[in-house]
C-alpha cells in the first residue's frame, strides 16, 4: 500500500514539472515571436522611409503598372502640359495628385523692358540696310507679287498670329525669312503667355508686303508715308502692341504688350531683326536680319 501511494506521488510531481516546463517553453516561443515581429516592423519602417526619401521608380511599362496606375500618369503628363488652373477651377476638382502638382506650379514673372524707346532704337536706315540685304526689288502691282513663286511666300494664315482684317495698303506676302521669324515670334509670345499665366492671345499684323502702286495710294491719302518703304522689298512687317486676337479670354491691361515686348527684345538680342517703336501707329516696325 505504501508502495502504491508512493508511486502515485512521483506520478502526480511528474505530471506537475511536466505542466510548468510546457509552460515555459510556450512563454518562451511567444517572446521570441514578439521580438521577432518587433524586428520585422522597424525594418520595413526604414525600407519604407528611404524609399520615400529617394522617391519611387516608375517603370512606364503596361506589366509593371495597374489600369489605376496608367491612369494617374496619363493624368499627370497632360496637366505638366496643360495652362495653369484657376483657383475657382481648382475648387471644382476632386482632391488628387494631378490637382496639386496643378496648385503648385509657379507661373513666371512679368518684368516688360525698361524702355520701348531705349530697347527699340533702330533706325530707318538699319532697316533699310537689312532690307536692300534680304529682300526682293520693288514690285510694281500685286500681281505681279503673286506671280514671284521664288523670292516670296504667302503669309496670311498661320496658327501663331493674325493678319489685320483692316490691312489695306498692303498684301499678306514676305521673304522666307521674313515669314520664318513673324512665326517665331508668334510662337514665342504664346509659349511666354503659357508660362506666365495670361490667357491666351495671338498677334494682329498690321503691314507686310507694299508693292509700288500700294505707296503711290498710301501717300494720296497719308503725305507723310515714305516713298522708300521697307515694306516694298518684304523683308519688314508691323505688329500690333495695342490689339490681340483673344482665344479664350480677352485681357483687358498693358499685361500682353508686357509679355510681346520681352519676346521682342530677346529675338532683337539673338541679332534676328531690328526693332523701332511706333508710337503714332501703334505697332513695333520689324525688319528681319
Amino acid at each position: 500500500m505504501e508502495i502504491y501511494n508512493s508511486e502515485k506521488n512521483v506520478t502526480f510531481a511528474l505530471v506537475i514539472v511536466m505542466k510548468r516546463i510546457k509552460k515555459k517553453i510556450f512563454l518562451s516561443g511567444y517572446v521570441l515571436i514578439v521580438l521577432f515581429l518587433g524586428l520585422v516592423k522597424m525594418c520595413s519602417n526604414s525600407i519604407g522611409k528611404k524609399v520615400s526619401d529617394e522617391g519611387p521608380v516608375i517603370e512606364m511599362t503596361t506589366d509593371s503598372l495597374q489600369i489605376s496606375e496608367l491612369e494617374t500618369v496619363k493624368e499627370v503628363v497632360e496637366v505638366t502640359e496643360a495652362e495653369p488652373a484657376s483657383e475657382q477651377e481648382l475648387a471644382k476638382e476632386p482632391l488628387s495628385h494631378a490637382r496639386r502638382v496643378r496648385s503648385q506650379r509657379v507661373k513666371h514673372p512679368i518684368r516688360s523692358v525698361v524702355s520701348y524707346a531705349i530697347s527699340f532704337p533702330d533706325k530707318e536706315d538699319v532697316h533699310m540696310d537689312a532690307a536692300l540685304y534680304w529682300g526682293v526689288k520693288p514690285i510694281e502691282n500685286r500681281d505681279s507679287a503673286e506671280q514671284m513663286k521664288d523670292g516670296l511666300v504667302y503669309a496670311g494664315s498661320d496658327p501663331f498670329y493674325v493678319v489685320d482684317s483692316r490691312m489695306k495698303s498692303s498684301i499678306p506676302y514676305l521673304v522666307p525669312r521674313a515669314q520664318e521669324l513673324l512665326r517665331e515670334i508668334g510662337h514665342a509670345f504664346m509659349d511666354s503667355l503659357s508660362v506666365k499665366g495670361v490667357p491666351m492671345h495671338r498677334i494682329i499684323v498690321s503691314s507686310m508686303l507694299r508693292t509700288e502702286e500700294d505707296v503711290r495710294k498710301l501717300r494720296n491719302v497719308n503725305v507723310n508715308a515714305s516713298p522708300q518703304s521697307c515694306h516694298r522689298y518684304g523683308t519688314t512687317f508691323d505688329v500690333c502692341y495695342n490689339r490681340y486676337d483673344a482665344v479664350n479670354r480677352p485681357v483687358r491691361d498693358d499685361t500682353l504688350k508686357y509679355v510681346l515686348s520681352e519676346v521682342l527684345r530677346d529675338k532683337r538680342m539673338e541679332g534676328r531683326c531690328y526693332i523701332k517703336y511706333e508710337v503714332k501707329q501703334g505697332c513695333f516696325h520689324i525688319t528681319c536680319r
